[in-house]
């Protein structure tokens, strides 16, 4: 019985699965637009970050949508279908639960963040004008 139980959930993940892939596509946030020097020192400061997510996974497409919308070059590893990002995480972070955002900070320790809502308040407040400075005008686009 939990051969079919499985089989039944792993038929629906893929019916599923691109469909939410198609729609976060039609529906992709546009990105704030920054001056170049600002952008630049965004994507300094996020080379040190890895998000380690499963592509289909709502949770992680959450956080990817955000990511998006502040305009941030974080590098995401597949967890799901790559044995060596799974093995980091599970070494690193401790679980093999995603999405994951992994931070080194300049000593070169790690610092690992689960749950879609803790890494989407952490990147607000790292890279969010309109949350740190709102009477700054940002233009999206």
């Amino acid at each position: 019985m939990k051969v079919i139980i499985r089989l039944f959930f792993r038929l629906v993940r893929r019916i599923i699965g691109p469909i939410m892939l198609f729609i976060d596509w039609i529906t992709t946030p546009k990105g704030v637009q920054r001056d170049v020097k600002e952008q630049e020192k965004i994507d300094q400061d996020t080379q040190n970050m890895t998000l380690y997510q499963f592509k289909t996974c709502p949770f992680c497409i959450k956080v990817r949508r955000h990511t998006k919308r502040l305009s941030l070059n974080i590098e995401t590893r597949d967890a799901q279908h790559d044995p060596g990002s799974r093995a980091q995480l599970l070494t690193g972070g401790g679980e093999l639960k995603v999405p994951c955002l992994k931070v080194t900070n300049e000593a070169g320790e790690d610092r690992w963040m689960y749950e879609s809502d803790d890494i989407i308040h952490y990147l607000n407040a790292q890279f969010d004008r309109e949350q740190t400075n709102p009477q700054q005008n940002v233009t999206r686009h």
